[in-house]
């Protein structure tokens, strides 16, 4: 099949887990023989003179990235203008630059793509294809208190409206996308997030020589990886910290990823006295990250909001032992006492249990280290999401342009909590 991807974000252009999942479900179609094209952006900020449009091919995927307009605008201050602006232009440059190439079938990502992949949708007379990654509704427990929320939340309901598949990455999500867009849940496809485990497997000495590099010495090393945002829960960890030390005298906490709760963490490690022993380590590459991922003591994945949690996949496929929440799709990858040591979000004190436990026991946690490796292979491999996902394209049908009303969204919380 010829298949037209939406997203905006595409590597090296990655903001959080949506660009690795385009990323490796574009190169395993591809490899299994189907022509895809993925439409993205360059870097915010830049414009046509310092990154021009460009058409490249890499792993047997082309890669369409457009080029910001001149229009003075910025994704943190005027976002829903700026992403308005991003499809405009992918609409033209997909109109004009593939050379006679048409889909048959266009797949969004998220809705930040939803007016460039619907408008090419209606415009081509293919079948749309959503994946819903994540909500805004999720994100802040049900509240649109915000104009932005709720232009977002509107824009969300289109796409899941309009599309003629909806895929999430777990039984969560599919509760979630179907309740909050009134949508039949039967009809959601369900196709977990997949994982590449030899990209995370490394030696000994390397990942001994990572942990040396950033938390040198004998005392236990915590590792968060992230986004730094308010849903990804690491102000919580924060929080857990002291109980963590005073059982584990000595522990460390390496926070690697960046995003606009910085500060708000540095506050909570000023607020809960542990600054000294918060390392902020800003964006890794993947060679260092999986090197420390796996001379970690644990890693930690306290979300408060999670629609899958690719990082858990990670750090499985790294051997790291893994202590996360049972927000969302976390729930899929980490079962309890098995494959690693789970805690209700938003608990600090049931953290610092698990982690503790992790921390007292490590032979144990090595043993659910391993069982979570063995998993990945029979349920998160990404070959089989590229197979369940084309079977999703062949059994979608066009319904052809649609005109809908606005949602009406609640005063109060969406959720009805």
């Amino acid at each position: 099949m010829r298949v037209l991807m939406v997203s905006w974000e595409y590597p090296p252009v990655v903001i959080g887990g949506l660009g690795r999942h385009v990323h490796a479900l574009a190169r395993e179609l591809a490899a299994a023989g189907h022509d895809v094209v993925v439409l993205s952006r360059h870097p915010a900020g830049t414009d046509a003179e310092t990154h021009p449009t460009s058409d490249t091919t890499a792993e047997g995927v082309r890669v369409l990235r457009v080029a910001e307009d001149p229009a003075h605008l910025e994704f943190a201050r005027d976002m829903v203008a700026w992403t308005l602006a991003m499809g405009h232009a992918m609409v033209r440059a997909a109109l004009t630059r593939l050379d006679g190439w048409r889909p048959d079938v266009v797949h969004a990502h998220d809705w930040l793509v939803a007016h460039p992949a619907i408008a090419l949708a209606d415009v081509l007379g293919v079948p749309l294809v959503a994946t819903i990654h994540a909500t805004e509704a999720g994100r802040y427990n049900g509240w649109l208190s915000s104009p932005v929320s709720r232009q977002v939340h509107s824009t969300e309901w289109w796409l899941a409206r309009r599309a003629d598949a909806v895929i999430t990455c777990s039984a969560a999500m599919r509760a979630e996308v179907a309740e909050l867009f009134d949508l039949d849940p039967e009809p959601i496809a369900v196709l977990h997030n997949g994982i590449a485990p030899g990209r995370w497997r490394v030696s000994r000495r390397r990942a001994a020589a990572a942990r040396e590099r950033h938390a040198p010495g004998a005392a236990p090393a915590l590792l968060f990886v992230g986004r730094l945002e308010y849903e990804k829960g690491c102000q919580d960890l924060i929080a857990a910290l002291p109980r963590i030390r005073r059982a584990h005298p000595g522990t460390r906490l390496l926070v690697a990823g960046t995003g606009t709760g910085t500060q708000m963490l540095l506050d909570a490690a000023r607020t809960h006295r542990v600054v000294r022993a918060v390392r902020f380590l800003g964006h890794l590459p993947d060679g260092e990250l999986s090197a420390l991922l796996a001379g970690a003591d644990a890693v930690v994945v306290p979300s408060r909001y999670e629609p899958f949690g690719i990082v858990a996949l990670e750090a499985a496929a790294a051997g790291a032992p893994l202590v996360a929440s049972t927000a969302g799709g976390l729930g899929d990858i980490v079962v309890d006492g098995v494959s690693g040591a789970s805690f209700p979000p938003g608990d600090p004190a049931a953290l610092a249990r698990a982690v503790g436990g992790v921390l007292a026991d490590p032979a144990a946690a090595r043993r659910r280290a391993r069982t979570a490796r063995t998993r990945l292979a029979a349920e998160f491999d990404w070959t089989a999401v590229a197979v369940g996902t084309a079977a999703v394209y062949a059994g979608t049908t066009s319904g052809g342009p649609q005109e809908l009303a606005r949602p009406k969204i609640p005063t109060g919380n969406v959720f009805g909590r």
